[in-house]
């Protein structure tokens, strides 16, 4: 079974990286995987908060910050070093399948930090501004998923790795939620 989990990842694995390849994505996803490209996004983010929690805005901030750190390190630190799957554009036997769209870096593969954050992020998103604004219940996960999709698009995780770590980072984000859930009352419930 663990053969065939692992047969079916490398195929979408070539699908992706290989058969999608096009001179759109080949343009756009570096960069989707890149933090700097979202920093804008995160400023706005950080800025809206403060605004529409006021006083408050220190739970929600705090309970970002603690979930997106505990998921990196998780991810990139703990699971990746115990795990050590090598990155598909280091494998000796597919070096000459994998299109290599950004440098591939020495880490690990399994699971991909970039897809546990964003997942969480996302997670985070939804329940912070999907109640005012219906939209952010599909943009978060997009978002998300478009994260995740680059990472292997470009070379450097497998599908398995970014579906591994969109499920951590959900599951980390739904803990912290439950953990601040008392202090994240919505502004517009409050007096």
């Amino acid at each position: 079974m663990i053969g065939i989990l692992y047969r079916l990842d490398k195929e979408l694995f070539y699908l992706i990286n290989g058969s999608l390849g096009n001179p759109v994505f080949d343009l756009i996803m570096p960069w989707f995987r890149y933090m700097y490209f979202w920093f804008p996004l995160y400023a706005f983010l950080i800025g809206y908060i403060i605004y529409r929690y006021k006083k408050k805005s220190i739970y929600p901030l705090l309970m970002i910050a603690l979930t997106v750190t505990v998921s990196d390190q998780l991810s990139g630190n703990y699971i990746k070093k115990t795990v050590q799957r090598v990155r598909p554009c280091n494998n000796e036997m597919m070096q000459e399948y994998v299109v290599k769209r950004v440098p591939c870096g020495s880490g690990f593969s399994f699971t991909s930090a970039h897809a546990s954050n964003h997942f969480a992020l996302a997670v985070i998103m939804i329940f912070l501004f999907a109640a005012q604004y219906r939209w952010v219940k599909w943009a978060a996960p997009l978002w998300a998923a478009s994260v995740a999709f680059a990472q292997v698009y470009v070379g450097v995780h497998f599908p398995a790795d970014v579906a591994a770590g969109a499920l951590l980072g959900t599951l980390i984000a739904y803990g912290f939620l439950m953990l601040f859930k008392s202090n994240l009352t919505h502004p517009d419930k409050t007096e």
